[in-house]
């Protein structure tokens, strides 16, 4: 834009509909976002209307943005298109719908918007309104836009303050002294004159700039005290914190009333933990105000803490205060939060903003992610987050600790986000310059992973790309102890409290299933190709599917995951290896001796000869009890050097898998040649009887014979398959070799769960050349199948009460060439075969998940 000569103001210049405040402003121009730092509302209500007129005079589109508490600014009769927006959506989409409404009106459009301070008291943080008016100003000034906005002045930090000062083109501030009121610009873009930068004073219609020194330090005497205030404002997110602590303070002195505890603890927890009713009750039954303070002395940040913090501080709260001896029992957890708005701040200032935004639109949510995940891998913080972060490092010492993502919608009721997110291990060695660049490369980590196709394939399908979804992260002290360069817990696993792997008829379901491994969890959480872990029915602790000690060996763990805090990395180890490294542990709690003097991890006495188990149970039903739901729980567990043991408690979440129910029993005395398969599990997942349309077979045999580029190629023609219908109508049983989704082709088929997720039954045959796998059960590949609610069937052909006719499936007619021609070489290797003809009668299958039965058979139509 072109400077405009000071003493001349040309005419065809947009204007504020005030001719004195043109001439002191120079004029306004295409692309000015004009702010007006009040002291009340009252002096910026006035400067609307004739802004308005003005517009509407030149035949100007005027949007007016309505979202604040204060009385609106204009009506329908103003001739402006009021669009009112609640800031209660979340920052994410109240900005999004903004953009939209901007990006609908196009360029040269006049915009008004209510006071934005009342953002800054919806979404409890001042930063959060400087995040907002740095994305939205620069949006309106591109499409060449004149847009008012006004600030109550010595409200908020300086830090937002400075945000708004260096983004916006005209900053002015409206102060009164005695009645008088007095406009002074504090910043005019390209435009100058000799007073431009004085206070006015107005007098009448018209604004007089002051020019005695006498007469300028007269009025400015107070607003000088007012803005040396505000220079030193905390966020008003501390400001509420630092009042609920009065609050709290004042009620034990007996100076405040009781009641006026629980309305701040309502608000800092709506601030802090939660913004989901559901979840808020629970807390509000088990936390204390307390409870919420210590979580802001352990804070970076602003904001909420997220779904997977608040899930694990709710559930140790239940533990605690419905037994005290829970509290003796549990290792402390010792955490830290980086709270949900350095994210927003993390992106809005390191350019992600607009690929975040292009994230909600379902058509397209996908483009410009690859792109946005570099930015965000190559963004910096502020020095004022590095300096809280320092400060985080120098409390965990050289302990290793856990970076964990920790989304606002993550590990709530109906959606678990499970493994969609990063979690990275920080060895945390080295000097404190090396630990803290490696704790913000894990940061910038767990950031991209809100970004990655898997997560934002997820919340499309959920429909929840519309939704905030904040990254918060959390911070934990990883348990376990340090054995010459190694660090690990002794035993980790993953706790149900519904059973949904009933292998036996002695399983109560009810009663609860853990998943155990040695060493990190992540052999437990994050499924391991190369190995197996211990399956425990907590009410038959003894029963396992193995019966001999050959057996047990096969299907034993054999590497134990850990930390090398020499190498500074996680790595797995042979068990031998990690049992050398830890002569003082007892590994006789954990592992059986062979004849030949080896090691099995079986973890039979550790089941039988210590509290464990019960202490597991009664930790499964307390949760339940409290959530009215079933849980999936994450923990470790160390004995000490008096043989206590000693649990942790790292994660709590809602179990997103519906228990199974009675059905309809199958046809009695089937004859054989109408069965497709048998199975007598693992099955998971809710009972069923019903048809099915189509079967989709990967023959193991023909498998087996490809080389590694062609079976990674067949799980590309299986999700090209899963694409060919939609997502209701028809049914399909997806069957094939050893473990779906596996990262190792020897193991099964490298899909991605975005390929099948239209998958009605996954089956599993548990025969893959010379290879059994093990099934899929506790992975968090699994743990989709069972949110979507998949059925899932494990068959093992050479196992008495399996039987899978391949034959049949081999000999029918296979639509693959025609249904995908370009994939017609495949033909040999994939099958589709459809039972909705007339000559082969109804494919039923019959699936009773508690009796771990299931059929599939043709009935004669």
């Amino acid at each position: 834009m072109k400077e405009t000569d000071p003493q001349v103001i040309p005419v065809n210049l947009p204007g504020t509909g005030v001719p004195s405040l043109d001439a002191m402003l120079r004029g306004l121009r295409a692309g000015d976002n004009v702010v007006w730092q009040v002291e009340s509302l009252e002096d910026y209500a006035p400067l609307v209307p004739p802004f308005v007129a003005r517009a509407r005079a030149e035949g100007k589109r005027v949007v007016y943005f309505r979202f604040a508490r204060h009385e609106p600014l204009l009506d329908a009769a103003s001739g402006a298109e009021i669009h009112a927006i609640s800031p209660a959506l979340g920052f994410e989409s109240f900005t999004d719908a903004i953009h939209r409404v901007i990006e609908e009106a196009g360029p040269g459009a006049y915009h008004v918007f209510d006071c934005l301070s009342d953002l800054a008291a919806d979404w409890y943080s001042d930063l959060m309104l400087g995040n907002f008016f740095m994305v939205t100003c620069p949006y309106l000034y591109e499409l060449d836009t004149v847009t008012y906005f006004a600030l109550l002045a010595g409200r908020h930090a300086a830090e937002a303050v400075d945000v708004v000062r260096s983004t916006t083109q005209v900053l002015v501030d409206v102060f009164r002294r005695r009645r008088t009121v007095y406009f002074h610009p504090l910043k005019v873009e390209g435009r100058h004159s000799p007073t431009m930068y004085l206070p006015h004073v107005r007098e009448g219609e018209a604004l007089r700039p002051l020019t005695e020194s006498a007469e300028l330090s007269e009025a400015l005497v107070e607003v000088a005290d007012r803005r040396l205030a505000a220079a030193e404002q905390a966020d008003v997110w501390d400001r509420r914190v630092d009042a609920a602590r009065e609050v709290r303070d004042g009620v034990r002195a007996g100076r405040r009333k009781p009641e006026e505890e629980r309305e701040a603890f309502e608000m800092l927890l709506r601030m802090l933990l939660t913004r989901d009713d559901r979840f808020a009750e629970m807390a509000g039954h088990h936390l204390t105000l307390d409870d919420l303070l210590a979580i802001r002395r352990r804070m970076v940040g602003t904001g909420l803490v997220g779904g997977k913090a608040a899930g694990m501080l709710v559930a140790r709260a239940i533990l605690s205060n419905g037994d005290p001896a829970w509290s003796r029992m549990l290792e402390p957890h010792d955490s830290w939060f980086i709270g949900s708005d350095v994210f927003y701040t993390y992106l809005v200032r390191n350019g992600c903003w607009p690929a975040r935004r292009e994230q909600r639109r379902p058509d397209d949510f996908l483009e410009g992610a690859a792109e946005a995940r570099r930015r965000v891998q190559a963004g910096s913080f502020p020095d004022s987050v590095l300096r809280r972060l320092g400060a985080l490092l120098d409390y965990y010492g050289q302990s290793p600790i856990i970076v964990r993502s920790s989304s606002l919608l993550e590990d709530g009721f109906g959606n678990a986000f499970t493994g969609k997110y990063e979690s990275v291990f920080c060895p945390n060695q080295g000097s404190p310059a090396e630990r803290l660049a490696d704790f913000v490369a894990a940061l910038r980590t767990v950031y991209a992973s809100a970004m990655s196709d898997e997560a934002l394939r997820y919340r499309e399908r959920r429909g929840l790309l519309d939704r905030d979804e904040q990254m918060a992260v959390l911070v934990q002290r990883v348990s376990g102890a340090v054995h010459g360069d190694l660090y690990f817990p002794q035993v980790a696993g993953v706790g149900l409290s519904y059973n949904p792997y009933v292998w036996n008829a002695a399983i109560d379901p009810q009663a609860g299933v853990m998943r155990l491994v040695f060493g990190l969890g992540t052999r437990a959480v994050d499924r391991a190709d190369d190995d197996y872990t211990r399956l425990v029915a907590l009410n038959a602790p003894s029963l396992r599917p193995e019966s001999t000690l050959d057996e047990k060996t096969e299907y034993a763990q054999h590497r134990v995951d850990v930390l090398d805090l020499h190498a500074r990395t996680i790595t797995s180890v042979p068990f031998a290896e990690a049992a050398a490294a830890a002569p003082g542990l007892p590994l006789r709690l954990f592992a059986t001796r062979r004849p030949d003097g080896g090691w099995v991890l079986t973890f039979d006495e550790l089941l039988w000869g210590t509290p464990l188990v019960e202490r597991m149970r009664d930790l499964l039903n307390r949760l339940r009890e409290a959530y009215r739901y079933p849980v999936d729980i994450e923990f470790t567990g160390n004995f000490l050097a008096d043989g206590e043991l000693r649990l942790n408690l790292v994660q709590c979440r809602p179990l997103q898998v519906r228990e199974g129910g009675a059905i309809v029993a199958p046809p009695e005395r089937l004859p054989e040649e109408r069965v497709l398969l048998r199975s007598r599990g693992p099955l998971v997942g809710p009972s069923a009887h019903t048809p099915i349309d189509r079967v989709v077979y990967v023959d193991p045999d023909a498998y087996v014979a490809l080389a590694t580029q062609d079976r990674h190629e067949v799980a590309r023609v299986i999700g090209r398959v899963m694409r060919l219908e939609p997502e209701v109508d028809r049914k399909v049983m997806l069957l094939g070799p050893g473990r779906w989704g596996t990262t190792t082709v020897a193991l099964g088929v490298p899909v991605s769960f975005a390929e099948i997720q239209r998958v009605s039954v996954l089956g599993e045959i548990m025969r893959l050349g010379d290879v059994v796998p093990d099934v899929s059960l506790g992975s968090h590949f699994f743990n989709d199948l069972v949110e979507e609610e998949m059925l899932y069937v494990a068959i093992y052909p050479a196992h008495g009460g399996h039987l899978l006719d391949e034959p049949r499936l081999r000999a029918a007619p296979n639509r693959l060439a025609e249904l995908l021609p370009d994939d017609a070489r495949m033909a040999g290797v994939v099958k589709i075969v459809d039972f909705t003809d007339d000559s082969g009668g109804v494919l039923w299958l019959n699936c009773d998940c508690v009796r771990q039965e299931a059929v599939a058979y043709l009935q004669p139509r």
